[in-house]
């Protein structure tokens, strides 16, 4: 139950910022917006991190130098949910935004990239993801 709630405060989030971050790009630029949020969100963790103290500096070294891009991917991230969102709405965005979201992960999942365990997609989590681009298909029109 804490997943799901800590799943939905994400999701509640990721839409504010998109909107946050659209109000931001139309008064200074898109990437400027970008690099805005990029900052402050390092400095919210890092200050975060000083008062909980949950790891040692150290720890960093374990990690693969892959996966020390991924505040690149943020930027990437910011900067096409804003455009998205300037020009199709906020509701299209973020519902294309999950489905692209979903179909990685059944890639992932399938594939047993990035560590994770296969798993076996079924017929029923097709067909629910083509239930959600029907959805979305329809949001467009």
């Amino acid at each position: 139950m804490k997943g799901i709630l800590f799943a939905l405060l994400g999701g509640a989030c990721i839409t504010l910022q998109g909107v946050a971050n659209t109000r931001i790009s139309q008064d200074i630029g898109t990437w400027q917006a970008a690099t805005i949020t990029q900052l402050t969100g390092f400095i919210i963790a890092a200050l975060i991190w000083v008062f909980v103290r949950d790891g040692k500096l150290g720890d960093f070294k374990k990690v693969k130098p892959l996966y020390l891009a991924g505040g690149g991917f943020a930027a990437i991230i910011i900067f096409t949910e804003v455009t998205a969102i300037q020009q199709i709405g906020v509701t299209l965005t973020i519902s294309a935004l999950l489905i692209a979201q979903l179909c990685l992960t059944f890639i992932i999942d399938i594939n047993g990239w990035f560590g994770v365990v296969k798993q076996k997609m079924k017929m029923p989590q097709f067909i629910g993801l083509a239930m959600m681009i029907a959805g979305v298909i329809i949001l467009k029109f």
